[in-house]
């Protein structure tokens, strides 16, 4: 017995080294980046926290835009005279109208406040479910759901001509190919036509999805803390590092445009349809 306690006891009469994290002083940091880049760096989580604000605005935005979208695409492709005529100047009305004053009727005229209650209530619940984790759900204002449903509505415009031209690209052959074994109509669109039109969207998304991520920024003028909210938000605090503070947002907003269209390139290639391209 005291035999297997020895190796114990020599292991206890040699504790590891504690590991040690050096942190920079706020002397060395203005020395070393001068103090307006300084100042950039001490508040980099604020400016980081905007930037979660904007990638979950453009989220929802697209989303929003995808789910409305690709059915108005689908009907001005397959509908009749009339769904096909009021999608069509419901999408010219939204293309034609800028998005600032689409942001602005969505916070001060739409009835908001509907639409929080139930998603601050489903959040709750996830907020419930995910408590004995380390994630959790963030709050949920007015002014985010306002900014989702302009931006995302102004989204879907222009999502349903990138998904139009996707499905009128299908060859009308496919459809009577698979009409000719025996699928309906709908069928066929279903299980032939929309799996090649969704690959085929993919080059038009990016693009798209570059505009959404950009126009987040016009949120400002509702009050949403994103990038640009929280940027003006420092720089009016220290005016001398308005330009670093610029330069910092620029950079993470290129970070995330480059990120996801790399991204978005390679799911291109990947699920292209053989064949095409080459």
């Amino acid at each position: 017995m005291e035999a297997l306690l020895a190796p114990v006891e020599t292991v206890a009469a040699f504790p590891l080294p504690e590991l040690a994290v050096a942190v920079p002083s706020e002397e060395a940091v203005d020395e070393v980046l001068g103090e307006d880049w300084a100042f950039v760096y001490r508040n980099r989580w604020h400016l980081l926290g905007g930037a979660a604000v904007t990638v979950a605005l453009t989220a929802t935005s697209l989303l929003l835009g995808f789910l409305a979208g690709f059915p108005a695409g689908a009907i001005e492709t397959y509908g009749s005279g009339y769904s096909r005529s009021l999608v069509r100047k419901l999408g010219v009305l939204l293309r034609g109208t800028p998005i600032l004053v689409i942001m602005i009727y969505a916070f001060f005229v739409l009835p908001i406040g509907i639409v929080v209650g139930p998603v601050v209530a489903v959040l709750e619940g996830l907020d419930s479910l995910l408590a004995p984790t380390p994630l959790a759900v963030p709050a949920v204002g007015e002014a985010f759901v306002a900014a989702t449903i302009a931006l995302g509505l102004r989204s879907a415009a222009y999502q349903s001509q990138i998904f139009r031209g996707a499905l009128a690209s299908v060859g009308e052959g496919q459809m009577r190919a698979a009409r000719s074994v025996g699928m309906s109509r709908l069928g066929a669109i279903r299980h032939v036509i929309v799996p090649q039109a969704l690959r085929r969207s993919v080059p038009g998304f990016q693009n798209e999805f570059t505009i959404v991520l950009k126009d987040t920024s016009i949120a400002f003028a509702i009050g949403l803390g994103e990038l640009l909210k929280r940027s003006n938000d420092l720089f009016t605090q220290q005016t001398t590092a308005v330009l670093e503070i610029i330069l910092a947002a620029s950079l993470i907003y290129f970070v995330l445009t480059f990120g996801t269209n790399r991204g978005l390139d390679y799911a291109s290639e990947r699920y292209a349809i053989p064949g095409e391209g080459t």
